[in-house]
């Protein structure tokens, strides 16, 4: 059977700041380092979980996570795919913005339709903005117009999918691999997007669904890729604490 582990990557140091962080490339905290490390050590625990491969986004808080998690699992030598389709939702005019300065200034319920509704993306960043991701050297092969200058998570859905469907999965279901394990190093909102699609979880629910950073996510799937069992490793207690507490981020 295979398996997909999903891990949002530690905290990094706008998390640590409560800004909206988005396509900004930050680095992780040493809390955030100590959570991919830590995460590696739960994986390198399962003994019937055997790692074949990686996939992160092009942001370099997934991948130093991703590398820190390999390291300390003894997988550094895994292939290693990388796609922007992976990346967190672009948060358009709210990136660099603090999240409790940001309801006060609009109003938590104004704020909640942007970070947690599901269709209502935040006021778009003007192309030539620094903000806007079409100056950024690691998309000058991605067409303009398909590089986000805000999204909803709806819009995240619909660019992650599409990488799942044509990268992931094949991942998953390559001949003489089965018991395989793919690892995902991601973020809070396009892991949220492939839980949805992985879970079929609807619009509505999906507002409810918190992602912790560094601590990995398990799927065992059937040979159709349907959900057998899933959860988080380690303490479940911590995982929800976790969740928690990226909830309260915006006060």
């Amino acid at each position: 059977m295979p398996d997909l582990v999903l891990l949002r990557h530690g905290q990094s140091t706008w998390n640590a700041e409560n800004l909206f962080t988005g396509w900004h490339d930050v680095d992780l905290t040493p809390q955030g380092e100590a959570e991919a490390t830590e995460a590696g050590r739960l994986l390198g625990a399962e003994a019937s979980l055997d790692l074949r491969v990686l996939h992160t986004s092009v942001l370099t808080r997934a991948i130093r996570t991703a590398n820190l998690t390999l390291d300390a699992a003894q997988r550094s030598w895994l292939p290693v795919r990388r796609h922007w389709r992976l990346n967190e939702r672009h948060y358009g005019d709210l990136q660099g913005k603090n999240k409790k300065d940001t309801a006060e200034l609009y109003g938590k319920e104004q704020l909640d339709a942007w970070r947690r509704g599901y269709a209502t993306p935040p006021p778009p960043v003007a192309l030539g903005d620094e903000r806007h991701p079409a100056g950024d050297p690691r998309y000058r092969d991605v067409p303009v117009d398909a590089l986000p200058a805000t999204e909803c998570l709806a819009d995240v859905v619909a660019r992650v999918v599409p990488y799942w469907e044509d990268a992931i999965v094949p991942d998953l279901c390559v001949e003489g691999a089965r018991g395989g394990a793919v690892l995902v190093v991601a973020h809070g909102n396009s892991l949220r997007a492939l839980r949805k699609h992985i879970d079929g979880i609807s619009d509505d629910d999906i507002v409810g669904l918190e992602v912790p950073t560094g601590i990995p996510f398990r799927y065992r799937l059937s040979d159709d890729l349907s959900v057998l069992s899933c959860g988080y490793l380690g303490d479940p207690d911590a995982a929800k604490a976790a969740a928690d507490a990226v909830a309260r981020q915006a006060g």
